[in-house]
C-alpha cells in the first residue's frame, strides 16, 4: 500500500505517462518508420538492379491508362515524340552529387497524343539560388531512352508557382503539375540516360545500399524496450533510498528518546531476579559504594607507617 502510495505522486505520474507515450511511439510510429523506409530502399534497389540487364521496352509496354505498375519502375524504356516548345518547368531545392540543384522537367508528346514529363537532368543555380539560362530541347521528333519513373507525390503546401519568370515546383509529381500547365499528363515521368536529346546534366543512379533505415528501426525498438525499465528501476531505486532514509530517522528518534528518558531520571532502576511466591519484590538501585570509614591509629602503628610509610 505504502508502495501504491509512493507511485501515485503527480510527480511520478506525469513521468510515467511521458516514457508510455514514449514507448508507444516507438513501437507504433518511430520504428516502423525507418523499417518501412527500410523495406522501400530494397523494393527499389532489386528493381535497378534488374532493369540494369533487363530488355529495352518501348514505353507503351509499361504505361497502361496513363499509368505505371509500382514493379514497372526503372524500367529501361524508349520514347519516340516531341518535346512541347517553352513549356520547361524547374524542380526546385534539389541537390545531385551534394550541390544545389534544379531539375528541369519538359512535357513530351509521345506518338500515340498522350504527354508525358521528361525530366531532362539538372543545372546548377547561379547567384545564390538563381536558376541559370535553359537551353531549349530539340523541336524535331525524336526517340529517347531513359527510365520510366513513379510520379512523387506532393507535400501540403507545396503547390506549383511562378516566380522569377519560370514555372518552378517541389516535386515531380504528375497530377499537380498538369494541372498548372493545362494538359493532361500520363502519371509519370522519364528520366533520361545520358547523351540524349535535350538531355541536361545526366542525374546519376541511387547508390544500391540498403542504408542506415534498418539499424535505426531496431534502435527505435531497444528504445521503446529500455525507456520503461529505466522508469522501472529508478522508481524501485527511489522508493529503497526512501525507505532507508525513515529507518535511519527512526533510529534517530528512538535514540534521542532514550536520552530524554535517561535525563528526567535521576536514577536508573536495574532489573532485579523475580521474587519467590509470596514474597515482595526487590529492586535494586545503582547507588554509589559508600567510602571506608578511616579508623585512628594506634600509637604502635603510626610509629610503623612512618618509619616504613605504609598505613593500614
Amino acid at each position: 500500500m505504502r508502495r501504491l502510495k509512493f507511485l501515485l505522486r503527480p510527480g511520478w505520474l506525469v513521468l510515467a505517462a511521458v516514457v508510455g507515450l514514449f514507448a508507444y511511439l516507438c513501437f507504433t510510429v518511430l520504428a516502423p518508420w525507418q523499417l518501412g523506409k527500410n523495406t522501400k530502399t530494397e523494393h527499389r534497389n532489386d528493381l535497378i538492379s534488374n532493369s540494369i540487364n533487363a530488355e529495352t521496352v518501348p514505353i507503351g509496354d509499361v504505361v497502361a491508362d496513363s499509368t505505371v505498375a509500382p514493379d514497372d519502375e526503372w524500367r529501361n524504356i524508349t520514347a519516340a515524340g516531341t518535346y512541347l516548345p517553352d513549356a520547361d518547368i524547374l524542380v526546385r531545392l534539389q541537390s545531385i552529387e551534394g550541390a544545389p540543384s534544379y531539375e528541369i522537367l519538359t512535357p513530351f508528346r509521345l506518338d500515340d497524343g498522350r504527354t508525358i514529363l521528361v525530366n531532362r537532368g539538372y543545372v546548377r543555380p547561379i547567384n545564390g539560388a538563381e536558376a541559370p539560362p535553359i537551353a531549349a530541347p530539340p523541336t524535331d521528333p525524336v526517340t529517347l531512352n531513359g527510365r520510366v519513373r513513379l510520379s512523387e507525390g506532393t507535400a501540403p503546401g507545396r503547390v506549383p508557382m511562378f516566380e522569377d519568370g519560370a514555372k518552378q515546383v517541389y516535386s515531380i509529381d504528375a497530377q499537380p503539375i498538369g494541372e498548372f500547365i493545362g494538359t493532361d499528363l500520363i502519371d509519370a515521368y522519364i528520366q533520361l540516360e545520358p547523351d540524349q536529346p535535350g538531355g541536361l546534366g545526366t542525374i546519376p543512379l541511387p547508390q544500391l545500399d540498403a542504408g542506415p533505415y534498418l539499424s535505426y528501426g531496431f534502435q527505435w525498438l531497444a528504445f521503446g524496450i529500455m525507456a520503461p525499465l529505466g522508469l522501472a528501476y529508478f522508481i524501485r531505486a527511489e522508493w529503497r533510498e526512501r525507505r532507508k532514509e525513515k529507518a535511519a530517522q527512526a533510529a534517530v528518534d528512538g535514540f534521542a528518546a532514550d536520552d530524554a528518558a535517561a535525563e528526567t531520571t535521576p536514577e536508573a532502576a536495574v532489573s532485579a531476579p523475580a521474587a519467590p511466591p509470596g514474597e515482595p519484590a526487590r529492586t535494586f538501585s545503582r547507588r554509589k559504594k559508600p567510602e571506608p570509614e578511616s579508623v585512628p591509629l594506634t600509637a604502635q602503628e603510626a610509629k610503623l607507617a612512618d618509619r616504613y610509610g605504609n598505613t593500614r
